[in-house]
C-alpha cells in the first residue's frame, strides 16, 4: 500500500498538531493563572474578613469599658479648663501639672487601645458622621456650615464612632472667611437635619456596627 501523503503534507500535519498543542497549553496556562488569581483574591478576602472580625471582637470587648472611662476624661477636661493656671501658689501649680499629666496619660492609654478623640478645630466643615450639632449661630469668624466651638469631644473606637463630638455650627449667612468655600463644598445649611439622619443611622443603640 502506497502512502498518499507527500513529505510537505506530513510536515504541515506535524506543524498543525504542534500549533494545536501549543494553543491547548496556552489555554491551560491561562486557566491556571486565572485560578491562582482567584485563590489569591479569596485568601486576601479571608484575611481581611478575619482581621475585621478580630477588630469587631476587640471593639465589643472594650466598648463598655471605654465608654465608662469617657466620663472620667470629660471630668478631667473640665477640671483643666477651670484650673487656675496663673496661680502663684506652688502647690496649686503642681496640682494643675499633675492633672495635665494624668489627662495626657489617659488619652495615651485611649489611643493605645484604639479609642481616638474627635475634637474638630474651629472652621472645620460640619460632618454629620462624626459631629452632633447642639446649636447654630451666626458667625463673623467661621463660614456657614463650619464648626464654631466644641462643647464636648467625641470618640471613635477602632474607627467606629461611639460618641459624636457635640459642636456649635455657624448658621446660614455667616460671613466668616471660609463661608464661600464651605458653601461650594456643600456644607449643610441646616446641620440639625443632616445630623439627625446620621444619628439615627449610626448611633441607634450602644452596639458597635460590625458591618463593613
Amino acid at each position: 500500500m502506497s502512502d498518499d501523503h507527500t513529505p510537505a503534507e506530513d510536515v504541515n500535519d506535524i506543524a498543525d498538531a504542534a500549533i494545536d498543542h501549543i494553543e491547548a497549553l496556552t489555554a491551560e496556562n491561562k486557566g491556571l493563572k486565572e485560578q491562582v488569581l482567584r485563590y489569591a483574591a479569596e485568601a486576601e478576602n479571608t484575611r481581611r474578613r478575619a482581621e475585621r472580625e478580630a477588630n469587631d471582637a476587640r471593639a465589643y470587648a472594650i466598648q463598655k469599658f471605654g465608654k465608662d472611662l469617657l466620663a472620667a476624661a470629660d471630668n478631667m477636661g473640665r477640671a483643666l479648663a477651670a484650673a487656675p493656671t496663673d496661680s502663684a501658689d506652688t502647690v496649686v501649680k503642681n496640682f494643675v501639672v499633675g492633672v495635665e499629666m494624668t489627662a495626657k496619660s489617659l488619652q495615651a492609654a485611649f489611643e493605645t487601645n484604639g479609642l481616638k478623640k474627635i475634637e474638630p478645630e474651629q472652621g472645620v466643615k460640619f460632618d454629620p458622621h462624626q459631629h452632633q450639632a447642639m446649636m447654630e449661630q451666626p458667625s463673623t469668624e467661621v463660614g456657614a456650615g463650619g464648626v464654631i466651638q466644641v462643647l464636648q469631644p467625641g470618640y471613635e473606637l477602632l474607627g467606629r464612632l461611639i460618641r459624636p463630638a457635640m459642636v456649635v455650627v455657624a448658621a446660614k449667612g455667616s460671613t466668616g472667611p471660609s463661608a464661600a468655600a464651605a458653601e461650594a463644598t456643600g456644607a449643610p445649611v441646616n446641620p440639625y437635619a443632616a445630623n439627625d439622619a446620621s444619628h439615627d443611622a449610626t448611633h441607634d443603640g450602644d452596639a458597635v456596627d460590625t458591618k463593613a
